[in-house]
């Protein structure tokens, strides 16, 4: 299993730092947040700090929790994910979602804020864009919220066949899950009956995606099971009691997300210098 972390709190230079400890201390990737407003939070530009943070590392994947795709430009993206992995040198992963309710501000400026079923179909509209984008080869695309004539896009991304998609995958909801199947790798969430949003993924429940994607892919294809969560980093053998009946069941990725109100940088960095879990 390979360890990230969010970098949840703190300026653009402690997001700068923090990636620069956590490869020093051994962390697989780093990941920033999409927002465009959250009342007097610090917010930053995804994409921005992401090319920031690729100067000064050379080894951990870069990407965001999530990119909230269904509400950005395909195009645009497109030249993004270009520049961003090809500045990387093949570093950059895409984990993405249609946007929850939980706007970020989005409902706060001149724009249409869509209900979750047209997020939806924009996410994967501009997901089949950004394929046919990552080929170097012109194209035309003709979609319900998204068309275009013969673009092309140069370079091609270092990472081949395409830079790496993991897509919010909720269980036991096959449409959320054969959305997942169809790219690189799926953020893992638990919505069976009873269970509230954003609680703990058991190992039970990662066995099972595990077992369904085997089922609906190719089961020698490359794909990651991507689990968020908070462990105490003063407390090795109770991490290691929690996270390896996870990596057992199938997790590939274990994402240290903090989000409680009253974090601050410095306790990040202490966080991501204690270095990630061993299992």
């Amino acid at each position: 299993m390979k360890y990230g972390i969010v970098t949840s709190y703190g300026t653009i230079h402690d997001y700068v730092e923090m990636a620069r400890q956590a490869e020093e201390h051994g962390w697989d990737g780093i990941f920033v947040w999409d927002d465009i407003c959250i009342g007097p939070t610090e917010v930053f530009d995804p994409w921005v700090a992401l090319g920031a943070i690729a100067m000064v590392t050379e080894r951990i994947a870069l990407g965001a929790m999530v990119f909230s795709l269904a509400r950005r430009r395909p195009w645009k993206v497109a030249r993004e994910t270009l520049t961003l992995d090809n500045l990387s040198n093949g570093r950059l992963v895409i984990p993405v979602g249609f946007g929850g309710e939980w706007d970020g501000g989005y409902s706060r400026v001149n724009t249409d804020e869509p209900g979750r079923k047209v997020r939806r179909e924009r996410l994967d509209e501009c997901l089949a864009i950004l394929e046919l984008a990552w080929t170097g080869e012109p194209f035309d695309f003709e979609g319900k919220h998204y068309q275009a004539t013969d673009l092309v896009f140069q370079p091609r991304p270092v990472q081949q066949p395409r830079i790496p998609v993991w897509t919010v995958g909720a269980w036991p909801h096959e449409r959320s899950l054969a959305r997942s199947a169809r790219w690189d790798g799926i953020i893992a969430a638990d919505m069976s009956p009873g269970m509230e949003l954003g609680s703990d993924v058991s190992p039970q429940t990662i066995a099972r995606i595990r077992s369904w994607m085997q089922e609906h892919r190719d089961p020698y294809e490359p794909f990651d099971i991507v689990v968020e969560g908070v462990t105490d980093g003063t407390d090795p053998e109770g991490t290691r009691e929690r996270l390896a009946p996870l990596a057992e069941a199938g997790a590939t990725w274990w994402i240290e997300s903090r989000w409680d109100e009253g974090r601050t940088a410095e306790s990040l960095l202490e966080r991501i210098r204690q270095g990630p879990p061993q299992v």
